[in-house]
């Protein structure tokens, strides 16, 4: 292999037609999707000949803990940063992800995740009225729980891979679901574990999942999202009846 073909679906913007522009580059021993973005970059010429506009999109650590280069590639939603280019089919076919509004090219703004985030409370919220001593002591077996939990980067392809996820509904997606359950879990955090709940019995809550298990099979972590989603499910639902006698 000499040369590396990409077939890249670019807009210029949300307002913009999409297109598509091809590239021939050089191949070298372990390229990834990213080093290969980043030589067109430098070298903007697309398969023509002709001189082109760099292609946009968005990374940071470039080994798969930020969770910033989401992308479609060859049809998967994945991180480009561990898409090894000797391993995927040519033409290569990259393309933004299409849950989440479009900013230009292969870069698209996942702010709906945070909003998720925000919306679970997915924080221990900790001031000065606490003792900082040494923190409670855990369960190992709960503690590997929330070790899987908190692995999760943030990076959209559960929500892409999700069929109850779209611009047609409000669901939080899993994401959401399984740090609601990490916070959950933990001595501190557990004080608004009513709270999250709560906001998982609204509107886009937690009952708007389909149970399609694509979610854990497309998690670049590897991360029990349905077990978190079935465990959230019994407490929602058990949440839900007390609150029936509580009022």
């Amino acid at each position: 292999m000499e040369t590396v073909h990409l077939k890249i679906k670019r807009q210029q913007g949300p307002r913009h037609k999409p297109y598509w522009e091809e590239f021939m580059i050089p191949h070298r021993p372990n390229l990834n999707v990213v080093s290969a973005l980043m030589y067109i970059q430098k070298n903007p010429v697309n398969i023509k000949g002709e001189k082109t506009t760099p292609v946009v999109w968005e990374s940071n650590c470039l080994e798969e803990v930020c969770g910033a280069c989401s992308m479609i590639i060859n049809g998967k939603a994945r991180q480009a940063c561990t898409a090894l280019i000797d391993e995927l089919e040519q033409p290569i076919v990259l393309e933004p992800l299409d849950k989440f509004p479009l900013v230009k090219d292969l870069m698209v703004d996942r702010e709906t995740l945070f909003e998720a985030l925000r919306k679970v409370k997915a924080w221990i919220e900790i001031d000065g009225s606490y003792d900082l001593g040494p923190g409670p002591r855990q369960a190992g077996d709960v503690q590997q729980v929330r070790y899987d939990l908190s692995r999760c980067m943030t990076c959209g392809v559960c929500a892409q891979s999700c069929p109850n996820y779209n611009s047609k509904t409000s669901f939080i997606g899993p994401a959401a679901v399984g740090q609601a359950h990490l916070f959950n879990l933990h001595p501190t955090g557990e004080m608004n574990k009513k709270e999250r709940l709560q906001a998982l019995m609204g509107p886009g809550g937690i009952m708007e999942c389909g149970n399609s298990q694509n979610c854990v099979r497309a998690c670049p972590k590897g991360i029990p999202l349905t077990t978190s989603l079935a465990e959230l499910k019994k407490q929602v639902t058990w949440q839900a009846v007390k609150s029936l006698f509580t009022k």
